[in-house]
C-alpha cells in the first residue's frame, strides 16, 4: 500500500501545476516612460518592467527601441537584459 501511495505521489507531482517556476520570455517594443527612481521601464505594450538595482538607464528615453528580455517572477516582469535596436 505505502508503494501505490508513493507512486501516486510521484505522479501527481509531475502532473500539476507549479507557479513557483519563473516564466522567461522577450520583448521587442518602444520605450514609453523611464523611471529611474522607481527603477522601472513602461513599453508601448503597456506594461511595466523592473529593473535590478544596478540597472544602466544610459541611453534610455521615451520613442527608444529596445528588445527586452525579461523573467516573470510573482506577477513582475524583472529585466535580465535590453538591447537598443538601432
Amino acid at each position: 500500500m505505502r508503494i501505490l501511495f508513493a507512486i501516486l505521489l510521484g505522479a501527481a507531482s509531475f502532473l500539476l501545476p507549479v507557479n513557483s517556476f519563473a516564466e522567461s520570455a522577450d520583448v521587442e517594443a518602444v520605450i514609453e516612460g523611464v523611471d529611474e527612481d522607481h527603477l522601472t521601464l513602461v513599453l508601448n505594450d503597456g506594461k511595466k518592467y523592473q529593473a535590478p538595482e544596478e540597472f544602466n538607464f544610459d541611453g534610455l528615453k521615451k520613442g527608444v527601441k529596445v528588445v527586452v528580455f525579461y523573467t516573470e517572477t510573482d506577477g513582475k516582469r524583472v529585466i535580465n537584459d535590453l538591447q537598443i535596436v538601432e
